[in-house]
Formats: structure tokens, C-alpha cells, sequence
């Protein structure tokens, strides 16, 4: 049975803060194609492969990839609140396979995710547990990381996991591509800071509004005409060039230093984007059907937009 892609990038501030000029048109028209083409696919379960940005995992234990056999949705930023409709025979299924072919993760029978998975799933289907959902996450913000090329390794052992489940599957990539959003770092944090880092479950709704309001408040500066995050345009379509290319082990000699250094801290979160297409190489060749790319400062993102399927008559 087939495999199919589409990756989008996730931002807070999607439905707080409008862009400048046609930027907001153009995000809408791409969603639309993206949709367009789920549909036409057809999945009957969607593996959605996303970062947290400290509201579920935290330095307590940080695990550089985890698959979610039962997973609730925090409700950050707008995003619906309450639990994804996973797949758990699936999800139990992808653990044991992956780790079968030497890739560690972890498994989580109580995941709490944020708008990373709750945004694509909304945008694409309606609703978090709107359609059978296996959540995959892997760690995109909270430093130290593991290389690139473990990241490629865990796509292509998920990919024939799920190819041997003889399902139409939908791999969703949330999240990239440059960024630099006002997230904090354990090192070097007041103290305050650096528990919440290391064991912040449940914030009161001051503490979330606290930290949304921050987030929101960079964007409208970028609004009312103060310089920018950092965003890499050229960086952004490069990455985009080599998924298109089918270039993957390209990846494996990029420094977590040098992707930091090009496109900002949380362009890690690109990670997503090559699992899923490492994903839908295990099946063979490849073709990107769509491909949509804006910088959009107002919500610190270089914001992209693809979807991909097997080549046909490969």
C-alpha cells in the first residue's frame, strides 16, 4: 500500500498575527492544495512526525525521538485542547519495527503535544482526532542533539514499518524551516527558567498566557517595523531543492553547529521534514508534486509548505 507526504511549517502565531502584503493569501492557497491532496489520497492513518517546544517533553528526560501510543494536545496558541485519536495497535507496531532495525526511541503511553502536531492536524483535516493518528516526536529545540543522520536513520526504518502495514499512510512533517523564535536555553538560566525547562508540566493559565504573550508581542514588533528574526531564505529553498532531488544522505555531514549558525536554533526542526521523506524513499523513488516557500517575518518562519507521493510508473 502506498505512502505519501506533506510537510508544513508550524508557527504560534498563525492565527494571532497578520503578515504584511499577500503572504497570509498565499499560506492559505498552499494549505488548500495540501488538503486538496490528502484527500485525494485517502489516508486511513496519518503519522504525524513533530517537535514540542517544552509543553510536553522536558529535560527530566529528554528523548531524542519518541512514538506516542496514547497522546492529549495541550491547547497552546489557539490550537484545540484534548486527545488525538491514536492508532495504538499502529503505534505499538512502528515502536517494535523501528527498533528491530537498530533505532532506538521511546515509547509514551500519556505523550502531551502541543501546536507543533495540533496545527497541521487542524489544518489539514479538521480537527486533532479527526482522522487515526500515530504521533512521532523528535527532538528539535532542546539541546544537545543527536546527528542529522540518525534522524534519516529513524525515516527510513519507519517507512518500511509502516509500508508492512499494508495501509494508506500519510506522513505529516510539522515544523521549519529557518527560525529563531524567543525560546530559552537551560544553560546559562536563572533558576526560575531553568526548572520550568527541566519539569514545567502544567502551567497555570497566567504562566501560558505569560509565555504566548511573549511570542506574540515579537511578532507584532516585526509588524509595526522592527527588524526581524533571523530567516535564511536561501538556506530554506537549498533544503527544499535537496528533498525534492531525493539528496538525503546529503544531510549526513551537516553539523547540528552549522545548522544552528545558517538558519537559527529551532531550524532543527527541519528534522521532521527529512524523516518523513526518508520515509517515502523506502518505498523508491519519489516525486514533490507541490512546493511552496515564503519568508514571513510576523511569524519569525522561513514558511513551507510540500507534498510528495511515489513516482508513478517507477
Amino acid at each position: 500500500m502506498p505512502l505519501a507526504v506533506v510537510t508544513a511549517s508550524h508557527s504560534p502565531l498563525m492565527h494571532t498575527v497578520a503578515p504584511r502584503g499577500d503572504a497570509q493569501t498565499a499560506v492559505d492557497s498552499a494549505f488548500a492544495q495540501a488538503r486538496a491532496f490528502a484527500a485525494e489520497f485517502r489516508p486511513d492513518l496519518v503519522v504525524v512526525i513533530a517537535p514540542d517546544h517544552y509543553n510536553g517533553m522536558f529535560y527530566d528526560l529528554m528523548p531524542p525521538f519518541c512514538v506516542g501510543t496514547a497522546a492529549e494536545a495541550v491547547g497552546d496558541y489557539g490550537t484545540a485542547q484534548g486527545p488525538l485519536a491514536v492508532d495504538r495497535e499502529a503505534a505499538r507496531h512502528v515502536v517494535r519495527e523501528v527498533l528491530a532495525a537498530g533505532v532506538d526511541l521511546a515509547m509514551s503511553e500519556r505523550m502531551v503535544v502541543d501546536h507543533g502536531f495540533a496545527q497541521p492536524l487542524e489544518l489539514l483535516f479538521g480537527g486533532i482526532d479527526a482522522v487515526p493518528t500515530v504521533p512521532v516526536f523528535i527532538n528539535s529545540v532542546a539541546v544537545p542533539f543527536g546527528p542529522v543522520c540518525r534522524t534519516r536513520l529513524l525515516g527510513e526504518a519507519l517507512g518500511r514499518a509502516l509500508l508492512a502495514l499494508e495501509r494508506r499512510v500519510l506522513l505529516v512533517g510539522s515544523g521549519g524551516l529557518s527560525h529563531d523564535p524567543p525560546l530559552p536555553t537551560l544553560d546559562g538560566a536563572p533558576p526560575e527558567v531553568a526548572a520550568r525547562l527541566i519539569a514545567g508540566r502544567h502551567p497555570t493559565p497566567g504562566e501560558r498566557a505569560g509565555r504566548e504573550a511573549r511570542v506574540r508581542d515579537a511578532g507584532l514588533a516585526v509588524v509595526a517595523g522592527e527588524p526581524g528574526p533571523r530567516l535564511n531564505p536561501a538556506w530554506d529553498r537549498a533544503f527544499l531543492d535537496l528533498l525534492a532531488e531525493g539528496r538525503l544522505k546529503a544531510t549526513d555531514t551537516w553539523t547540528n553547529a552549522w545548522i544552528t549558525a545558517e538558519a537559527g536554533n529551532s531550524a532543527h526542526e527541519v528534522r521532521t521534514w527529512l524523516a518523513c521523506y526518508a520515509a517515502l524513499a523506502a518505498a523508491g523513488p519519489y516525486d514533490m508534486r507541490s512546493s511552496f516557500y515564503r519568508p514571513i517575518p510576523e511569524w519569525i518562519a522561513g514558511f513551507g509548505i510540500t507534498t510528495a507521493e511515489p513516482r508513478r510508473n517507477s
